[in-house]
């Protein structure tokens, strides 16, 4: 959050599909004291036309290095593989870089690039390093109220993939190289493990690809969190939901949960209970985005931020891409 007297910073937004359009929104409605949108570009014409008549408000530059010089940090919403050649840009430039998840669609290219910019003005948007359910999660845990921790449970389900309100992308969020609910869903799961607990290992997995060139639609993994076992559970078409997930932690003295994204839950006398101060997720995701834009701000001055770092982003990335090629 801006201080008084001290200037919002100037985000430019590379891509208008989903996430930039939220994250659009989350700026102009709710962080205007942590932020300002310097600008926008997207390569499509059809997504331009589209974003300019809902928000008509919003500069448009022709080009990338156009948007990236009138910027304070570019905020990468575009598809995976064109990531790490926009962070780097931005970089380069001497402006601060906010990257949507998967790094990149290879991982050695991810590796030499976080090697490459250590230290450097980047984030990567995971919003559970500021969600209000892992904020309960990490209060129960400091609390006493697991004990020691003995497992967690991952469980991912969708009734199609992607998720009816995705199908727009599916060309890459349902392709074998860049898409795939393991790489779209269960890496928010893995970094808020890999924050909490430590590095993350895949011991076994197994997946399933039952049709020609699209993503997975079954996945089991076991892993380990530092010294945690880790199931993870994930499939399409096993639930009547767009998505239902649940990230379970048990331990010596009981366990607690996050439910469908934005629900604490502790398990009380062998019933799920949901913290009383839980907002649907409707409700509490451009909230949450307000909280990864004050972590923008404050990346961007050099201040201390609560958003994943590079490493964290790759540590997930690895992980991910262990499972899927095992």
């Amino acid at each position: 959050m801006a201080t008084i007297g001290q200037p919002t910073i100037g985000l430019g937004v590379i891509g208008t599909g989903i996430m930039g359009g939220r994250m659009l929104r989350a700026a102009l409605e709710h962080a205007t004291d942590s932020v300002h949108i310097a600008g926008v570009w997207d390569p499509s014409p059809t997504a331009q036309a589209r974003m300019a008549a809902e928000l008509p408000g919003v500069a448009w530059f022709g080009s990338a290095d156009a948007l990236i010089a009138a910027s304070d940090c570019l905020y990468i919403a575009s598809p995976p593989a064109s990531h790490l050649d926009l962070a780097g840009r931005a970089l380069a430039a001497g402006k601060a870089a906010f990257c949507e998840k998967p790094l990149a669609s290879d991982v050695s290219a991810a590796g030499a690039f976080v090697a490459a910019h250590a230290g450097a003005r980047a984030a990567v948007n995971f919003p559970m390093a500021t969600s209000f359910a892992a904020e309960r999660i990490r209060g129960w845990i400091a609390e006493g109220s697991v004990g020691t921790p003995t497992r967690l449970d991952i469980d991912v389900a969708f009734a199609g993939w992607p998720r009816g309100w995705q199908m727009g992308a599916a060309s890459w969020l349902d392709g074998r190289e860049e898409g795939g609910f393991t790489r779209e869903v269960v890496s928010h799961f893995f970094f808020l493990a890999h924050r909490l607990f430590g590095p993350l290992s895949v011991l076994e997995s197994s997946v399933s690809y039952p049709e020609d060139g699209r993503s997975e639609r079954a996945v089991t993994a076991s892993m380990t969190v530092g010294d945690l076992p880790i199931t993870l559970s994930g499939a399409v078409g096993t639930t009547p939901k767009d998505d239902h997930n649940t990230w379970t932690l048990t331990g010596d003295r009981g366990a607690i949960r996050i439910r469908d994204w934005a629900n604490a839950e502790r398990l009380i006398h062998g019933e799920w209970q949901t913290d009383t101060a839980a907002m649907p997720q409707d409700t509490a995701r451009p909230l949450v985005l307000k909280r990864q834009l004050a972590g923008v701000a404050a990346l961007t001055r050099g201040e201390a931020h609560p958003l994943a770092t590079l490493a964290e982003a790759f540590a997930v990335q690895r992980a991910v891409e262990a499972i899927l090629g095992g």
